[in-house]
């Protein structure tokens, strides 16, 4: 039996591809172990599916300036030396990382220890963690065509992004039997992402009495995001994370608003949901999430509206204008070729495992 060690962290964006594979890698008859940081999202997520889970310090790597920018080196050389005696106890046949700070020292460390590491970049350019892990790996996976031009011709695969197959099997009705809405009046979801977006959250609730005219909505607002005083709104509804429901809630969907990270929006295309999407702000990140959505909204796929641009009338018109043209998102998404993402990277990984 082949042994693979997953790795990923910082944001659910991190690890759902992960996840992803996850069933497909089992299939093939790999055993797998995951790594990641002590107290990320990663652990919980990964511990609930029964996976052997190895925690190691992380630190950040900041463009900006911070205090912990003079201390969280030495959590990544930390990580580094952590992740080292992990590998040689565990003694993988290959490493699969898909981002996140905490696969630095774990990819690396890889390296040193003569295990090949496949690394994937969802975003159209890398970011900075990937960037450092590139030099240790043997692959990189990439997400869209525009990337392979920016990553080494001798590493760089074009694989798509691993989409959660048991998102495209959602029950409409076991979603308005879990949120309490009711049939027959369309339904607009909003995700922030799993930390959520006070941007997107604010935007959103500034419009809601309006919103709710038209449509009804369920948000996905984020940890410690919630407001109280819409608890009761009829037509409303509203959570921190949800997991297991998220297949019935995007069945139930009619429309998406949505950050662009780059997970995110390959799954509600997959899904073929008529979509908003509203980027982090270049001031707020590298632009990554800019470039994700501007080439989505080029295949037709996608509506953007960026955060600097937001007034309630201008959110309120786009959102109607795309329920209004909704046929023509679901035509364009229906057109693009899916690529086998999941079957692509797992033989790969087979083929690499040492």
């Amino acid at each position: 039996m082949k042994h693979i060690v997953l790795t990923g962290g910082g944001t659910a964006g991190h690890v759902t591809p992960n996840i992803a594979m996850i069933p497909a890698l089992k299939e093939k008859g790999f055993k797998i172990s995951y790594i990641g940081s002590y107290n990320g999202i990663e652990k919980k997520l990964i511990e609930e599916m029964g996976i052997p889970y190895y925690g190691i310090s992380s630190g950040k790597l900041r463009r900006y300036f911070d205090v912990k920018n003079f201390t969280d080196p030495f959590r990544v050389l930390k990580g580094f030396s952590e992740a080292r005696k992990l590998l040689k106890k565990l003694k993988p046949d290959v490493v699969f990382s898909k981002g996140g700070f905490v696969t630095v020292p774990v990819v690396i460390a890889a390296k040193r220890c003569k295990i090949p590491a496949i690394i994937h970049e969802s975003d159209m350019t890398p970011g900075l963690a990937n960037k450092l892990c590139i030099p240790s790996a043997v692959k990189v996976c990439c997400n869209f065509p525009e990337t392979v031009s920016k990553l080494p011709a001798d590493k760089a695969v074009l694989t798509g992004t691993p989409i959660r197959q048991e998102l495209l099997q959602g029950d409409p009705e076991a979603a308005l039997r879990f949120t309490g809405l009711k049939a027959g009046k369309p339904v607009l979801m909003i995700i922030g992402g799993s930390l959520g977006s006070v941007a997107v959250n604010t935007a959103v609730r500034n419009i809601l009495s309006d919103l709710l005219k038209d449509f009804q909505v369920i948000h996905l607002c984020g940890k410690g995001k919630l407001d109280t005083s819409l608890t009761d709104t009829e037509g409303y509804v509203q959570y921190e994370y949800i997991k297991d429901e998220l297949s019935d809630l995007f069945a139930l969907s009619d429309l998406v608003i949505s950050r662009a990270g780059a997970n995110a929006i390959c799954e509600i295309s997959a899904l073929k949901k008529p979509n908003l999407l509203i980027p982090l702000s270049a001031n707020a990140s590298r632009g990554d999430q800019i470039l994700n959505a501007r080439s989505f909204e080029k295949l037709g796929y996608s509506k953007v509206l960026e955060e600097e641009e937001i007034t309630n009338e201008k959110l309120l018109q786009t959102i109607r204008d795309l329920y209004a043209n909704r046929e023509q998102y679901i035509e364009a998404m229906s057109k693009s070729s899916q690529m086998d993402s999941i079957g692509k990277i797992v033989g790969m990984l087979w083929d690499c495992a040492k």
